[in-house]
């Protein structure tokens, strides 16, 4: 599986093992502050785009990730929020295979094409490159590939602007639109709207969530915009070193480890917040169809 950033192919990460938490199902967790107790080791999700367990990685005596499970879903909306420091781009780079753990395995679905934006993005404007070249840059993209990518972000007009004259908003389409080349079963977006103003960030979150509708690839998106991302997710996880909670965005938001988390302000204002779906969600989380919701009311 290679997978692709900005930059071109970052890395070609090797299948590893297996392992998985109860999040993959929608339930909510909570964990102390301290190192997570010992579990029994869950069985990953056969059908997930990533399934990871018990992943742990430690930097000079500081724990970074501690026993994080996580599982994404073909066609899932998945977001990773936390305060400053909390592992969140460290997991996502363990997950692509960029950063190897020190204990825990990551499963990826055989196959699985990767569309990764990175958190970080420089261009040296001294040297010229147009936007087409940025697409095609570093791999074999049919011009046709390109055109549609950009098309499909809105920065079909952009083809021939050089990068370097980019605002940050169509920067961000575009590097998106880079991303979805050679049509990914998953986009990895770490902090995506970073530099953008909020009716941007608010455009770009429903372009992502349409793409996703009309493409039907998995998201993991990785946000600090607690308000716009969880009204675009179909499922959060909490992260502050391990998981402090998981599920669907009302039930986090009034989960009090997020309040501890964000304040309770935040808590509050995001309590109110209703997750408006064409489907609803049992009480594990997971979507229920009308014919299930019609069984469970007979």
């Amino acid at each position: 599986m290679a997978v692709r950033s900005a930059q071109g192919v970052l890395a070609r990460p090797t299948s590893a093992g297996q392992t998985g938490p109860a999040e993959a199902n929608g339930r909510d967790q909570h964990q102390s502050h301290c190192e997570p107790e010992p579990r029994p080791a869950l069985a990953p999700v056969g059908d997930a785009l990533f399934s990871a367990r018990s992943i742990w990685l430690t930097r000079a005596g500081r724990a970074i990730l501690q026993s994080v499970d996580i599982d994404i879903a073909e066609g899932e909306i998945l977001t990773l929020i936390g305060p400053n420091g909390a592992g969140k781009t460290t997991l996502v780079r363990v997950l692509l295979g960029l950063e190897k753990p020190d204990r825990g395995t990551v499963r990826r679905k055989p196959g699985l094409v990767v569309g990764y934006v990175p958190q970080r993005f420089a261009i040296d404007r001294a040297i010229p490159l147009t936007v087409a070249r940025f697409v095609a840059l570093g791999r074999r993209v049919e011009d046709e590939d390109a055109k549609r990518a950009l098309a499909d972000v809105g920065a079909d007009k952009l083809a021939d602007r050089q990068l370097s004259e980019l605002s940050g908003g169509e920067l961000q389409r575009v590097v998106l639109g880079r991303a979805l080349v050679g049509s990914p079963g998953v986009l990895v977006l770490d902090e995506p709207a970073r530099g953008i103003d909020y009716t941007g960030e608010a455009e770009l979150y429903a372009l992502i969530g349409r793409l996703r509708s009309e493409r039907g690839f998995g998201v993991l998106l990785v946000s600090h915009d607690l308000h716009v991302v969880m009204a675009q997710s179909d499922r959060v996880i909490c992260l502050n070193r391990h998981v402090c909670c998981s599920g669907v965005p009302q039930s986090v938001a009034q989960h009090p480890e997020y309040a501890r988390l964000f304040g309770t302000q935040v808590a509050r204002a995001l309590a109110l917040y209703q997750h408006h779906h064409d489907h609803r969600h049992d009480l594990a989380g997971e979507p229920q169809t009308p014919s299930a919701r019609a069984k469970d009311q007979a």
